[in-house]
């Protein structure tokens, strides 16, 4: 693809990211309320909550909050941008974890005990995840050609020819566990769950409200969109077919997410962390090892 295809493709994604990343949250809410015997919410009442919140009034534990949580949404924005204009994967994985660390800073900055708790549960969370979203990159280095060509742009790993979906395999499985803690659902959303199930206190959102927390709700959007792309990754191909399927199995991957956060009950951060390492262990680097033998 030329360079002005995929900044096409960025600025749509900036343009069109919180407006699929909405009616997924909405999907999200729907099914979940039919899970669970309700009627549930339309599927806009995650734009409808949007706007009331942009429509209150500013209050505010503290000021700099406000500022980090901006940064926040900035980073995510400009992290989904590089993912689909096809820039360098390890440099979105940093640049996504320095979105994360300002919401954890945001959530100290409150001074709320259960802010920190779920600030501290973030980084938990974060150090469970990590070493998979890395392992991931390298596994796609080694799927390009490793030392004979390898590269970590994403541009480079769609248009290559060949889905990496069955030589990264264990990686596809070990990165859809790890979906589950990005997307902060159950039994892995220990520092804030996106439904009343489970929190009587919102954890790292705690004293968010207003503008503030309405931007937090859309760096979600955006997160989860940019996160799809990634499970849409293992099935390019450098043709059409490869994006048709990599976004039905996206959906269906979402699908499975919301299955998973109604069927289980929150577990500690210990066996958060204790499984998360244990995935990448056997799946990624099994999975790393089995790429440098066939190479």
């Amino acid at each position: 693809m030329s360079n002005w295809t995929l900044l096409l493709f960025a600025v749509i994604f900036v343009a069109l990211a919180p407006v699929a990343g909405c009616i997924l949250a909405g999907i999200d809410r729907k099914i979940s309320a039919r899970m669970q015997g309700r009627q549930g919410p339309p599927v806009m009442q995650p734009l409808y909550d949007v706007r009331k919140l942009l429509a209150k009034e500013r209050r505010t534990s503290n000021r700099v909050q406000d500022f980090y949580v901006a940064c926040y949404l900035f980073w995510i924005v400009v992290t989904g941008a590089m993912f689909f204009a096809g820039m360098d994967l390890l440099l979105i994985v940093f640049t996504l974890t320095l979105g994360e660390t300002f919401l954890v800073l945001a959530a100290y900055c409150s001074g709320s005990p259960f802010a920190q708790v779920g600030a501290q549960r973030e980084i938990y969370v974060a150090m469970a995840y990590e070493p998979m979203i890395l392992i991931m990159a390298v596994a796609y280095y080694l799927f390009t050609g490793g030392e004979d060509g390898g590269s970590f742009a994403v541009r480079d790993i769609a248009g290559f020819g060949d889905m990496a979906i069955l030589p990264m395999l264990g990686i596809f499985l070990g990165f859809l566990f790890i979906l589950t803690m990005k997307l902060r659902k159950s039994p892995f959303d220990l520092s804030m769950s996106h439904h009343a199930h489970q929190d009587i206190v919102r954890g790292v959102a705690t004293e968010f409200s207003g503008r503030t927390y309405a931007m937090m709700e859309v760096s979600h959007w955006y997160e989860n969109i940019m996160l799809l792309g990634m499970v849409a990754l293992f099935f390019q191909n450098g043709e059409w077919t490869g994006v048709v399927i990599g976004a039905v199995v996206a959906v269906l991957a979402y699908i499975l997410e919301i299955w998973i956060d109604n069927g289980f009950a929150r577990m500690k951060w210990q066996t958060a962390l204790k499984s998360g390492w244990i995935v990448s262990l056997v799946l990624g680097m099994g999975n790393i090892i089995a790429l440098l033998v066939i190479a």
